[in-house]
């Protein structure tokens, strides 16, 4: 435990208290420097962008590798982070309790576990999901820093036939379970949002927000009650989606025009200049 980190958890509990932020989702050391540097509260980690980086899909990213990349994201930003940690890299909710220890160590602020078990897009069954968020409450309990827990339902993400009523009846037994905060990635639709904001109040909602519902706003989710706005691996392809277009029309074309719009070293040079 060190002051650094105690002071990191309370600033980001204390942002989930009222008001609506926006948690935005950096996937290297330098894109983390880069949104502290534009005034952003805290951040949170993401799974996809930091393994694409990795030249590895999302899930492909072993615990070793993810723990280390968690560590360096909190180290480079005085922001509190928030680790995206899939499903705690694990199935039994006594493994993913001693997983969350070890992500604990690496200086986060709050983490968030999962219920996609990442083989065949399929959940967990219910009440194993329930106890895997129980354990890894106890973990946070046991190591005595109140590091806050997402429970994250991926309903949508893994093309459930109703995710809006697997993921309100989910989310309801993550906070019974301990969750500090609930997410259910890839929800869209305001009325649903609203519903389960006030579902599983006072607790806070995360949503996320991406290409698939880019037309949400700050205002309008805050209007909804939403607390914190993620835009996961949305950065990450934003940037992935810049350089693929860039490459694809030097190759076929033979044409630079989309380097143009390119950002200047200079300025970066002068954003990490001393922080290594």
């Amino acid at each position: 435990m060190n002051d650094a980190q105690l002071h990191a958890v309370a600033k980001f509990r204390a942002l989930h208290e009222s008001g609506c932020f926006v948690l935005p989702n950096p996937w290297d050391v330098g894109t983390a420097i880069y949104l502290e540097h534009l005034g952003f509260e805290a951040l949170a980690t993401t799974s996809a962008g930091f393994a694409f980086s990795r030249g590895k899909p999302d899930g492909g990213v072993s615990l070793d590798e993810m723990l280390r990349h968690i560590g360096e994201i909190a180290t480079a930003t005085k922001l509190p982070v928030n680790a995206d940690f899939l499903n705690g890299f694990a199935d039994e909710p006594e493994a993913v309790a001693t997983n969350t220890k070890l992500c604990i160590s690496e200086g986060v602020a709050g983490l968030s576990v999962e219920d996609n078990t990442g083989n065949n897009a399929a959940l967990y069954e219910k009440n194993l999901a329930v106890d895997r968020i129980r354990g890894a409450r106890n973990a946070i309990d046991a190591s005595g820093i109140p590091v806050m827990l997402t429970g994250r339902c991926e309903a949508w993400l893994v093309g459930s036939p109703d995710p809006f009523r697997v993921a309100l009846e989910r989310l309801i037994s993550y906070a019974e379970a301990g969750a500090d905060c609930l997410y259910a990635a890839g929800i869209q639709e305001p009325n649903e949002i609203e519903q389960i904001v006030k579902a599983v109040a006072p607790k806070p909602v995360n949503v996320l927000v991406s290409g698939f519902n880019c037309e949400l706003t700050v205002s309008q989710l805050a209007d909804l009650g939403v607390r914190r706005i993620s835009v996961g691996s949305g950065l990450a392809l934003a940037a992935w989606g810049a350089f693929i277009r860039a490459a694809q029309t030097i190759q076929k074309d033979g044409a630079f025009n989309l380097l143009a719009q390119n950002a200047a070293s200079a300025e970066l040079n002068e954003r990490f200049r001393g922080k290594s």
